[in-house]
């Protein structure tokens, strides 16, 4: 049989249609005769919809999509006494909104090129954020600071570079990404609680302690990754409940950056 014109249009063909079929045939066998679900080529055998391959992934991602191009619009439009600082939120914004585009579109098919591009924004989103709260922690916004700033976006840019080099000239390794990100992530919580810590002890506003509240859920969000299991309803999995819980938590960011600005 040929393949319906909207898969077509997703780029599903004969043999990956039939594959499709052969997985979703296979499981409804097994969990008939009690048995479990089996994950195939590593992932779970999901119910597609409209030709998309995980469609709550898919959502969640342009859910998360939201808190960032509303975050922008209202960063771009807010009145500041801080235009250093206020540039290098906005540059985050746009980082974020690139990185959960390139998660939609991966989650919708999953091809090489898809898959390349929603690990390495994510990497870049892990290396700007880093960026950003350096900047901010140590006030390296102001233009006295322009040589330690340079010299700071030179690193991260050169480290940057060479994990995507690695990945893609030497070996793409799951673990070494993960690891890679996992390592940048903590440094950022780290240094984003220790700032919240030292601005509420300075101010004793409650507003200060936001970053902090944000880095730990999305930390916490984070660890759903270590609790995979079959996905309810063929649909939802642990990987997109991650997706979902960081949604709140991003919204409290530029909530956060409108105050500090």
């Amino acid at each position: 049989a040929s393949v319906p014109v909207l898969l077509r249009a997703m780029f599903w063909t004969c043999f990956q249609d039939c594959q499709y079929q052969c997985q979703q045939l296979i499981t409804a066998v097994r969990v008939s005769r009690g048995d479990s679900v089996l994950q195939f080529h590593g992932k779970w055998p999901f119910i597609r919809l409209w030709g998309m391959q995980e469609p709550a992934s898919v959502l969640f991602s342009l859910m998360n999509l939201i808190p960032h191009a509303v975050g922008y619009t209202v960063l771009k439009q807010h009145p500041s006494s801080h235009e250093g600082m206020k540039k290098y939120y906005k540059g985050f914004a746009l980082v974020g909104a690139n990185t959960w585009i390139w998660s939609a579109i991966f989650h919708t098919r999953d091809f090489v090129l898809t898959e390349r591009l929603d690990y390495f924004s994510a990497a870049l989103t892990m290396m700007v954020s880093f960026f950003v709260c350096a900047i901010r922690m140590f006030s390296l916004a102001g233009p006295q600071q322009k040589k330690a700033r340079y010299a700071l976006a030179l690193v991260c840019s050169f480290l940057y570079l060479s994990h995507v080099s690695y990945l893609s000239l030497v070996k793409f390794s799951y673990s070494y990404n993960m690891a890679a990100n996992v390592a940048v992530g903590l440094i950022q919580t780290l240094m984003w609680t220790i700032f919240s810590l030292r601005e509420y002890i300075r101010t004793k506003r409650l507003s200060a302690l936001v970053p902090l509240a944000t880095v730990w859920s999305i930390t916490a969000a984070s660890s759903l990754e270590l609790f995979d299991f079959p996905p309810w309803w063929y649909i939802v999995d642990a990987h997109s409940l991650w997706h979902l819980a960081t949604v709140l938590p991003t919204t409290w960011w530029y909530r956060w950056m409108t105050i500090d600005l």
